[in-house]
């Protein structure tokens, strides 16, 4: 018989074992235990039918209809299960812990596998991520205006042993109008929350973490509410870099994006840049003058960027003035503030 266990220790087991979900495609598609493997005891198509049958017959007319859909594959699961593991231990999930983590635990052990199944299923692991981003943590923020580099300086900051969470990585966007350029798709909210809750769990929470100064909102994924709320009162370390090597480092790095992908990012902010500047801008952008247009959407995003730092409580903003944008200069500056402070 399969073992429940309840999240903690599942989550432990998950270390050591895989972790397979046997919910539909679409399920976990809309969001997964990050690194669990989808082997789907009914297909999307399947579920609805067994679902509907629960519905207007009861269990046992949908039982039936389960066991006849899922009978014919029964081999086929023994199959996977060997390709995805020898070891002889797999850790099984549905949605609320009931029959479909049993049915299939109950044919891996038929075969021979030890399983251990989640109690409360995949719906007890969303409750344990959404609370985590409540638990107090290490935060500091790395701040600064657009095309300040602060990607950049996080990866260094990386190189040189320091904990951080790249959250424009975890949302595939940059955070403006710009942002989606050369990323993949976006996640589901649901699985933007997994993934941010399976790179805090890898972290020391009695060091310091640095994340960098976002938006609620970045692209179409938001960062939860416990979370922002420890990031807008988290200490700042502001990076004052001067615009012209801002403008430098746009131009070098959206340079290479097409005219037509240009253009529409400013259309999509044409009302707040204004009538005017959102011509001149794109009027730029047909001349090849790429630093007029970089310009011109700059005072816009640093009218933005400088009403959300007005919020922050200014004993906690850490400011750092800098001509050009040296890395390692602006690294080692900001690790010089960390052993002082």
């Amino acid at each position: 018989m399969p073992t429940p266990v309840n999240i903690n220790e599942f989550l432990k087991l998950s270390e050591t074992h895989p972790i397979l979900d046997v919910r539909t495609p679409a399920e976990f598609e809309q969001g997964h235990i990050p690194g669990a493997i989808n082997l789907a005891l009914f297909t999307n198509e399947e579920r609805k039918i067994v679902g509907t049958l629960y519905k207007q017959e009861g269990k046992q007319p949908a039982v039936l209809k389960g066991l006849e859909l899922v009978g014919p594959k029964l081999h086929e699961f023994i199959i996977e299960a060997n390709k995805i593991n020898n070891s002889g231990i797999f850790i099984l999930h549905c949605w609320r812990g009931g029959m479909r983590s049993a049915s299939m635990a109950w044919v891996l052990e038929v075969y021979g596998f030890k399983c251990f199944t989640l109690k409360g299923g995949y719906k007890s692991f969303r409750r344990n991520v959404l609370e985590s981003f409540n638990e107090q943590k290490n935060i500091v923020i790395l701040g600064g205006r657009t095309g300040s580099g602060k990607t950049l300086v996080l990866q260094e900051l990386s190189k040189q042993g320091e904990q951080i969470i790249d959250l424009e990585k975890q949302a595939h966007h940059k955070g403006s109008s710009f942002g989606s350029f050369g990323e993949e798709k976006q996640l589901s909210q649901e699985q933007f929350e997994n993934e941010l809750w399976y790179h805090f769990s890898k972290i020391d929470i009695q060091k310091q973490c640095w994340l960098e100064d976002e938006s609620r909102k970045i692209g179409r994924n938001i960062l939860p509410d416990g979370l922002w709320k420890q990031m807008r009162n988290a200490k700042v370390i502001f990076l004052d870099l001067a615009i012209e090597a801002r403008v430098n480092y746009l131009v070098k790095d959206y340079g290479k994006f097409t005219n037509e992908e240009l253009t529409a990012a400013i259309d999509r902010i044409s009302r707040r840049l204004g009538g005017l500047n959102a011509k001149l801008a794109l009027d730029a952008i047909v001349k090849g003058d790429l630093k007029t247009t970089c310009k011109i959407s700059l005072s816009y995003y640093d009218k933005t960027y400088g009403y959300g730092m007005s919020q922050r409580e200014k004993e906690k903003v850490v400011s750092l003035a800098f001509d050009k944008l040296n890395i390692l200069e602006i690294v080692n500056k900001i690790i010089e503030w960390k052993k002082s402070n």
